[in-house]
């Protein structure tokens, strides 16, 4: 990402000011319901990051947003800052490398998991505690369904891939017949 190291920067600032009000998770969650409304509306996106409009229309803009969705003033004033400084475009980014120091200070991770057919409460529970005993770190899961994978599951945590899915089981056992004509 070409904005990162600025994502960075501007995400370290807000996660330490949460840090300060111990309202990390609070703070995220107004990052994302803010960087969502910018996502899922292409005009307001494109009015934002296009530098021919004035920066004060673009505040004027962003603060009647803010004032018909319930985030803190923290998080409003930052948002506002980031317009100011012409990095409101980097939002997304901020949200992701926000998320990363949150993870890391409260001792999360991540997984996705993919699934052929919808899993059973006990199945996911017990899927979610052996993730857990694996990572020595408490789990926040996801789960998709995908029925190209004919069955099992494939667990995403960060980079790494665990695939124990009957497509990919298969797919091997056709390598091995193959390299042995």
């Amino acid at each position: 990402m070409i904005g990162s190291g600025i994502a960075k920067r501007y995400a370290r600032a807000f996660f330490e000011v949460a840090g300060e009000e111990d309202n990390y998770e609070k703070y995220y969650s107004e990052l994302g319901s803010f960087s969502s409304i910018i996502e899922e509306n292409e005009g307001l996106r494109d009015f934002l990051a296009n530098p021919v409009f004035d920066q004060e229309a673009k505040k004027a803009v962003v603060e009647k947003i803010l004032e018909k969705i319930d985030i803190s003033d923290m998080t409003a004033n930052f948002l506002k800052l980031l317009v100011d400084k012409r990095r409101i475009g980097i939002l997304s980014d901020v949200e992701g490398c926000y998320r990363e120091f949150m993870d890391d200070t409260l001792k999360k991770v991540r997984a996705n998991v993919k699934t052929a057919y919808p899993l059973s409460a006990k199945l996911s529970k017990d899927i979610k505690s052996n993730l857990e005993g694996l990572t020595g770190r408490e789990v926040d899961m996801t789960i998709e369904k995908d029925p190209t994978l004919l069955g099992g599951i494939v667990v995403r945590i960060g980079d790494t891939i665990y695939d124990g899915s009957i497509k990919t089981q298969l797919n091997n056992i056709e390598n091995l017949l193959g390299e042995g004509i």
